[in-house]
């Protein structure tokens, strides 16, 4: 019978009607991606329609398909799971199935799909979308529906975000829920370390990744596992005795604990599965070791998304509206992936063809076309994994003509991710053969303590005394920010004294002037021609020649931990405004992405300054969001302001404004976390990427082991940042980046990559413009 339901009229122009939906097994940041969709679209003149319950909902449709509006998705961005839900559903797996689905897609009057989910239920929407034409010509003939109702809905595009904790998709670095997951795991291993620690003993931890050994591969790097197993990159034929071998090696070294991690896919070279038991019994058996087993299981998915997770899923998810809207019936299904430190677009059917070559590789026992058929970033972990866990390999050692002397100096404030870099540096020199030398508390430290006794402050660091340091904050070495031009005769002294071969510098802007400074004395001090390298280091992310800087990931969760709490503060009482003062120097980076990740109303940074005309909008925009909320739940609202974005308007002062412009209807307050931003456990991004980027450091350095100092003062790279820029890890020259990529001012790269995302925040908080 043929539906009479009056179908909505077709929107004007480029609008659509857009469904969001999530599907398959939930992954933390997936809830930040339907905020993103809803709101993007309502803000490009479009309409949003939630599907719960996934392609359940889609086909049962009814009360399960339901328009979308602007205040139905606040405060989502810290919830964990997806509160639109998802279910199985083996119905849309038929043609029938499928055939509701358009139908009910078709009464609705959705043109546009955005599917959140993994590889399973992205393909399965590029069917739908391949035979959307056909369905519509079934229901017709089956007298479901009129040609009046199909005409304005003849094509349908579908766009696809990946959100999987096992970051199981070919052609993306990440997916949705990866990190949050990784976190979990890192949270769970630091807290088992302690018992294993304390007791001696040893734990075989299996994690999720029945194809994908990521989370394990991620989770040992950032924990500094004795050995992993992954399913991609099965060990060698003995590798029962070569397990065995690693860890009596680090026993007979005076480590007392032991810790292996198995992906639950894990495999050996015959494809025969290798369980966390058999594991167990071996390390029990043949080396005697009090062995414990812990499978961490779903706790790997709950728990809110951490700030990676939040700012991947929303911008994915405003790409994905875009992806929509520039979207013709020509262009192939795509899905958002994000390449280092850029949002890309992708083809569908293309990903997740790589992603089942993945499989197939390793069922056909083709390992190496496995690890080649992920990224190269996950097969750079793994050799950096096997570097700094086997440090003893004969095989790897460079003649003695090769070898260097070198130092390791951290420079600037405190950063997540320092002392795992230097653990990184450390393993690797021994490796290959190199000394490496600790310079202790900086230059300060190096000019003033060198030569004291007993111990001096410049000394050479052995793999036990760093082996537990990749979960530690701070700096272990000591870190100030002392630059070599406050006595550069001494400075020079000292190299000359230990004849350093090479420098690796960890930290912010402070370590980039300090390399910039000795650059540019090498003329009047030779002893300064030597390879010098900054890995950048600070929460600011504000150095030169990278668009990442260790130690801003673990900020941002500080930040918004504090926020998040903050927050609950805030809606408790309904009617109340938090101005939250942020650090970040003159880079107003960790309040604009920590904005993205809560949700904050405003950000003020030094980069656009605070105007009392744009504190009139805001304070405006407060009063008539406030009126329209009418007391609903998660009303509190949240202003970031670095701490330099105005001398005038301070946060107590701004706090002070709204309260007082607010004439009761609401309340404001100020709140200022300080060093909570610096401090504590590192994230597990800034674990692995201190680990990779320490890694290629000391290659890099490596390279100039056999070339002469006025070799290394005439090549412009001898002196170099490591960075991400958009999608490629790179080198920068010194003398490039001081002269035409440095604010020196405002101690901030000339060009900020994240300057656009500042519109995003604006955009999703509905912060009017001027």
């Amino acid at each position: 019978m043929t539906s009479t339901r009056t179908v909505p009229a077709e929107l004007p122009g480029k609008k659509r009607r857009i469904g969001v939906m999530t599907s398959g097994g939930d992954a933390p940041g997936m809830n930040g991606a339907v905020r993103a969709v809803v709101r993007m679209s309502i803000s490009k003149g479009c309409e949003a329609y939630g599907i719960y319950e996934g392609y359940e909902g889609l086909v049962k449709g009814g009360d399960l398909i339901k328009q979308m509006y602007w205040s139905d998705v606040r405060g989502w961005l810290s919830e964990g799971g997806t509160l639109i839900g998802t279910a199985r559903c083996k119905s849309f797996m038929e043609r029938p199935g499928r055939l509701q689905a358009a139908k009910n897609m078709v009464l609705k009057g959705i043109d546009a799909l955005i599917i959140c989910g993994g590889d399973g239920s992205l393909t399965g929407a590029d069917i739908f979308r391949d035979e959307w034409p056909g369905l519509l010509q079934e229901l017709v003939k089956n007298k479901e529906l009129t040609a009046d109702q199909i005409r304005p809905f003849q094509h349908l595009n579908i766009v696809g975000l990946v959100g999987s904790i096992d970051n199981d998709m070919s052609s993306t670095d990440a997916t949705i829920g990866c990190y949050s997951s990784l976190t979990r795991i890192c949270q769970a291993v630091d807290f088992i370390d302690a018992t294993a620690f304390s007791h001696s003993r040893a734990f075989v931890i299996e994690v999720m990744g029945r194809h994908c050994g990521w989370l394990a591969l991620m989770a040992a790097v950032s924990t500094g596992a004795d050995f992993v197993f992954i399913p991609e990159n099965p060990p060698s034929a003995d590798w029962e005795a070569s397990m065995c071998r690693i860890i009596k090696k680090h026993r007979a070294m005076g480590k007392r604990k032991t810790t292996v991690i198995v992906a639950e896919g894990a495999l050996d070279r015959q494809c025969n599965k290798i369980s966390p038991a058999r594991v167990k019994d071996i390390l029990s058996n043949d080396l005697g070791l009090d062995t414990r087993i812990t499978t961490l299981g779903h706790v790997q998915r709950g728990g809110a998304a951490c700030a990676y997770d939040r700012m991947l899923s929303t911008l994915q998810g405003v790409e994905a509206v875009e992806a929509v809207l520039d979207a013709t019936p020509e262009t192939p299904t795509p899905v958002i992936a994000i390449t280092e430190n850029k949002i890309t677009r992708k083809p569908l059917m293309e990903a997740v063809r790589l992603t089942h070559e993945v499989a197939k590789a390793i069922h056909a026992q083709d390992f190496g076309r496995a690890m080649g058929l992920r990224d190269a970033e996950f097969d750079e972990y793994y050799r950096a994994h096997v570097t700094t866990t086997s440090t003893e390999q004969s095989a790897a050692m460079l003649p003695e003509a090769k070898r260097m002397r070198i130092a390791i100096v951290h420079v600037g404030a405190p950063a997540g991710g320092m002392n795992a870099a230097t653990r990184a540096a450390v393993a690797y020199c021994l490796t290959r053969g190199h000394t490496p030398l600790a310079i202790h508390n900086g230059f300060p430290g190096l000019c003033r303590h060198h030569d004291d006794i007993p111990i001096g402050s410049v000394r050479e660091l052995e793999w036990l005394e760093v082996d537990s340091w990749v979960s530690k904050g701070g700096s272990e070495i000591g870190t100030n920010r002392g630059l070599p031009s406050e006595d550069m005769p001494k400075t020079a002294e000292c190299f000359g004294l230990y004849k350093f071969d090479g420098v690796f510098f960890v930290g912010g802007f402070e370590a980039f002037t300090a390399v910039s400074e000795l650059r540019k004395a090498r003329a009047q001090y030779p002893v300064f021609q030597i390879p010098m390298v900054v890995l950048p280091a600070t929460i600011s992310n504000n150095v030169p020649g990278s668009e990442y800087s260790i130690g801003s990931d673990t900020c941002l969760n500080a930040l918004i931990d504090y926020c998040d709490a903050i927050r609950q503060s805030a809606s408790a009482s309904r009617r109340r405004v938090f101005v939250v003062e942020t650090q970040g120097g003159r880079s107003g980076y960790i309040a604009t992405i920590a904005g993205l990740c809560i949700g904050a109303l405003a950000v003020y940074t030094p980069e656009e300054g605070i105007g009392i005309k744009m504190l009139a909008r805001d304070i405006e925009h407060m009063r008539e969001t406030f009126a329209k909320d009418q007391g609903q739940n998660r009303a509190g609202k949240l202003i970031l302001r670095n701490e330099h974005a105005s001398s005038t308007y301070t946060t107590e002062i701004i706090a002070n404004m709204i309260r007082e412009e607010a004439k009761g209807r609401f309340e404001s307050r100020f709140a200022v976390p300080g060093h909570v931003q610096q401090g504590g456990i590192p994230s597990p991004m800034d674990r692995v990427r201190a680990v990779r980027l320490a890694v290629k450091c000391m290659s890099y350095l490596e390279d100039y082991a056999e070339k002469s100092r006025e070799q290394v003062t005439e090549d412009p790279m001898s002196a170099a940042v490591i960075g991400v820029k958009g999608a490629r890890v790179v080198f920068s020259p010194m003398d490039r980046l001081e002269s035409k990529e440095t604010d020196w001012k405002d101690r901030r790269p000339k060009d900020e990559f994240w300057l656009g995302l500042k519109s995003v925040v604006d955009t999703l908080s509905g912060r009017p413009t001027a």
